[in-house]
């Protein structure tokens, strides 16, 4: 079929082959754009590509033949108009800050690693923080006083959740600017000049002395609670690991002959595999765990098979006053280590911490497995003699 200089209802009605065809000069912008469906249909569907604050943007002006070519050009026509005095034709279609934040939160579900809570703590930060002050301000009419009337009341209270609510809102705020609803980000760098600054000394994680990390193992195996916790908590101190790492292993992670436990990229803080070799005591753990029933094959699971609270560890430590947190072990860890005169590069491969040297990093092409099992094996011994390991 010729294609005509300017669209007419019948070429709109016929065309069948694929691709945009556009309603020649005087058209203001408005093409038909024609493309194959999943279904082996095709669908047709009105644009019109106009300049609005300087940007070219295109504009969406529904379906063929619910929109008829008449029904597009006047379209189009009373567009070119509203452009023409300065205005936005897609004004009404501007998304709230609500119905924005919503949509990228799908959009970003994909990129969260499975188990992950950040879909829950993004829908309920903003849903009780951002959404009763601006979740109904049209996107494009959302200003910096507004971001700080969000942030304003909690920066010194609650400055980490603050700072993260800054981080969700700037984030939604860029997707809006990629789409063309508007033209900067009003959580940026004038947000920063007007809170309040507050130094805060860096709050580390309770830690033992590695003096007395045996006594708190073996306040931990005799306590009287769900198996799979204990076993977590004793598994977690012996591979110097994370609480994340331990409550998402699985059996198949587990390589018996060789004594190795390889934990997955996706469950890594630095996403990249890391192997952890397995010493004595750690591999006696993994017997005693043997006898707990998880269908998905999950070496510490909860009561009822699934994943264990991420709280459980902690809960233990608490009600045993132990004096410190989980993770606060890596560091008594890494303090033996350091007192036991282990290479440090040796005791920073155990702990799977990422060289932050790039070119030392770029040469970097060892973990220092063997070396590594060594000192496991030393570790284990002085944690959990293996005449108590039983």
């Amino acid at each position: 079929m010729t294609r005509p200089k300017r669209l007419n209802a019948t070429f709109v009605k016929s065309v069948k082959r694929p691709g945009r065809y556009g309603d020649g000069r005087g058209g203001h912008g408005l093409s038909l754009l024609v493309k194959p469906t999943k279904s082996g249909r095709l669908s047709k569907t009105w644009a019109q590509r106009l300049h609005i604050d300087g940007r070219a943007v295109n504009v969406g002006l529904g379906p063929y033949p619910v929109v008829t070519l008449a029904d597009a050009r006047k379209a189009a026509l009373e567009n070119r108009r509203v452009t023409y005095q300065g205005g936005d034709p897609r004004t009404g279609a501007t998304p709230t800050f609500a119905e924005a934040a919503r949509y990228v939160v799908r959009l970003r579900r994909a990129t969260w690693r499975r188990g992950s809570k950040s879909e829950a703590q993004w829908k309920s930060s903003l849903q009780t923080y951002v959404f009763p002050v601006i979740g109904n301000k049209p996107v494009d009419r959302i200003t910096t006083a507004d971001v700080l009337s969000v942030l304003t009341p909690i920066w010194n209270e609650k400055r980490i959740t603050a700072q993260r609510l800054r981080g969700r809102i700037s984030y939604v705020m860029k997707w809006c600017i990629g789409r063309g609803y508007r033209r900067s980000d009003p959580a940026g760098d004038a947000v920063t000049a007007a809170l309040p600054h507050k130094v805060k000394r860096k709050q580390h994680f309770r830690a033992l002395p590695h003096s007395g990390v045996a006594r708190a193992m073996a306040k931990v195996q005799a306590a009287k609670t769900w198996p799979g916790i204990t076993l977590a908590f004793r598994f977690q101190v012996l591979t110097a690991a994370r609480a994340a790492e331990v409550r998402r292993a699985t059996w198949d992670e587990i390589d018996w002959e060789q004594r190795v436990w390889t934990v997955p990229a996706e469950h890594m803080k630095a996403g990249r595999e890391h192997r952890v070799p397995l010493s004595g005591q750690a591999l006696e753990v993994l017997r005693e765990a043997r006898g707990l029933r998880s269908e998905a094959g999950l070496l510490f699971p909860s009561p009822r098979g699934g994943m264990m609270g991420r709280n459980a560890p902690a809960t233990l430590a608490h009600r045993l006053a132990l004096g410190c947190v989980p993770h606060g072990f890596r560091s008594s860890f890494r303090d033996w280590t350091a007192e036991t005169e282990v290479n440090r590069e040796v005791a920073e491969a155990a702990l799977a911490h990422v060289v932050q040297d790039p070119v030392e990093a770029a040469y970097r092409r060892t973990d220092l497995f063997e070396q590594r099992r060594s000192v496991m094996e030393r570790w284990g011994d002085y944690v959990m003699p293996k005449g108590l390991a039983q």
